[in-house]
């Protein structure tokens, strides 16, 4: 049996175990650079504020419904979900971190007499431990508990946040009850060619052809399918590795100039390539993308991508970097403002497994620069050591103008109680 366990609107309710007096009170928070609504308290939900929704558009509203509104504050997050996730790795030895908050759990060796006094148990000392809230479900395949969790969260008071799929009438059931966008894995593409063909949920779903499902879904797909069927199809990944890294930005104004963004490029491309190293991980592909300000209409648009091949695998930031400014001259425009842009890097190799080539290889020598400068950044603090095309005296600021006290990783921010 899997579990999936998700933290019941996790960055809303962080900020609300800190402050107690938010309880009941609608709270939402705010994207990178105060941009757009990423998390919403149910009680903001109620008040009608969506999804994305564009923070300078929604001032109104928020004040109108005395909504609590803060900066995304990742530090206070990471760490709440840490906890939270070392306090679940006690009941399996397999478990796969799925996102900041949420994870699969093989209960194959589980001790307890039932699976709903185990799912009450996690749900209990997870809430009394952190004060983070979270649903619990259970179910044969890991599609199957993705639907248990959203009926657990869905109906709280009637089950407790624990719901279990533990036969073949709840399976069928739970899937009927699940409209086909709701599915984990469907896309709105899909949604909307399963729509076309009369299929409105998940149950219709499971009843289509399997060569229909392979031929327009692809093999990923027919796993779906398979998985809410009731099939073990998709395992837990254990790994834990990212697929594809990327560091975006948007700038704090609009630039125009080539070596503007092409600073700004090359030190996303140093980030990515921390990132990569931190998993041991190098990459075969790199992506550059950049793009203007949606939000002046009264300036000329313009958006673009690129990927590039690269020669070689590897997690230099020296080399990305360089992969990653050729590639941005090929996109850019003059005469427009961006406003943001971004490098994605994608098809990793473990670091260990990287095969020499006749001609194009990564520089060895940038092996242990790579390691002596993890370290001095990791002991100094981050950017101390840069490359020479990265802006030596700028630290990029996200605007952060309602953040909240890293209560958990700075001592300067940590709680007072009088006693």
């Amino acid at each position: 049996m899997f579990a999936l366990i998700d933290c019941n609107n996790f960055y809303a309710s962080c900020e609300r175990v800190f402050r107690p007096d938010l309880i009941g009170k609608p709270v939402v928070v705010l994207s990178n650079n105060d941009g757009c609504v990423i998390a919403r308290s149910n009680e903001a939900k109620a008040c009608g504020v969506p999804m994305g929704a564009a923070a300078f558009e929604f001032e109104k509203m928020f004040a109108q419904h005395k909504v609590n509104v803060f900066s995304a504050n990742f530090a206070l997050y990471g760490d709440m979900s840490q906890r939270v996730m070392n306090i679940l790795s006690e009941y399996t030895d397999e478990m796969e971190i799925y996102s900041i908050d949420e994870a699969f759990l093989k209960l194959d060796d589980c001790s307890y007499k039932s699976l709903k006094a185990c799912g009450v148990d996690m749900q209990r000392k997870v809430t009394k431990w952190t004060g983070v809230p979270i649903s619990v479900g259970i179910a044969p395949t890991k599609a199957l508990a993705k639907v248990a969790n959203k009926i657990a969260k869905k109906y709280q008071k009637r089950t407790s946040n624990v719901f279990i799929i533990n036969s073949e009438e709840r399976r069928i059931k739970s899937l009927k009850w699940l409209t086909i966008e709701d599915v984990w894995g469907i896309g709105r593409k899909h949604a909307k060619r399963l729509k076309a063909i009369n299929v409105n949920n998940a149950y219709e779903f499971t009843l289509l052809d399997d060569q229909w499902v392979k031929r327009n879904m692809a093999i990923v797909g027919l796993r779906l399918k398979h998985d809410l069927m009731g099939i073990p199809t998709l395992d837990i990944d254990t790994f834990g590795a990212k697929k594809n890294i990327a560091t975006t930005r948007s700038f704090e104004r609009n630039y125009t100039e080539l070596s503007e963004v092409s600073e700004r490029v090359t030190t996303f491309a140093v980030s990515c390539a921390e990132k990569l190293r931190r998993q041991k991980s190098c990459c075969n592909a790199i992506m550059v993308f950049i793009h203007t300000n949606g939000h002046r209409a009264e300036l000329p648009q313009y958006s673009r991508n690129i990927v590039v091949k690269l020669p070689f695998a590897t997690n230099s930031g020296i080399e990305l970097a360089q992969f990653a400014t050729k590639a941005l001259e090929k996109i850019f425009k003059p005469g427009y403002h961006y406003k943001k842009a971004g490098v994605i890097v994608m098809d990793f190799i473990p670091e260990n497994t990287v095969q020499l080539k006749m001609f194009d290889n990564s520089n060895p020598k940038h092996i242990p620069l790579m390691k002596s400068i993890d370290i001095i950044n990791a002991t100094y603090g981050q950017q101390k050591v840069r490359l020479a095309s990265q802006d030596m005296g700028r630290v990029w600021k996200m605007k952060q103008e309602r953040l909240s006290p890293r209560y958990t990783t700075n001592l300067d921010d940590i709680i007072m109680v009088n006693a």
